[in-house]
């Protein structure tokens, strides 16, 4: 849940940042900020501002759909479980725990042994070699 938060945090930040951009451009055009602060001429136009506006909002959605993905591909690549190859043991928060451990603790479901038709076949081919 704590990484739904970020991920939209992150997204309103960008809506916020395109929004003051947007912002400015209108200002300029209303108040004449340049001409107030630097001198010279005042000559609005507003059909200049509303273009900006547009190719402004064009970028954000690009960006938006963009950052978008990329944070649920992040989340995606965070949600998989590291296993070690070796032991079968799990990394859950730094600490490596044994796989029926983790299915019973995370997934609350009770586990069993059992053995599939391949490793039946081996230790049978491995007992049959020992005799």
């Amino acid at each position: 849940m704590r990484r739904k938060n970020k991920a939209r945090r992150i997204l309103w930040y960008e809506c916020a940042g395109f929004l003051c951009i947007i912002l400015m451009s209108w200002l300029d055009e209303l108040l004449s900020l340049p001409q107030r602060l630097l001198g010279g001429a005042s000559c609005s136009n507003w059909r200049e501002a509303a273009m900006e506006s547009i190719v402004t909002l064009c970028v954000w959605f690009g960006v938006f759909v963009f950052t978008r993905k990329i944070i649920g591909r992040l989340h995606y690549l965070e949600g998989m479980v590291k296993m070690c190859a070796w032991c079968r043991k799990l990394d859950q928060d730094g600490k490596w725990v044994p796989f029926e451990e983790y299915i019973v603790r995370d997934m609350r479901t009770k586990t069993s042994h059992g053995m599939c038709p391949e490793c039946e076949a081996k230790m049978l081919d491995q007992i049959s070699e020992e005799v």
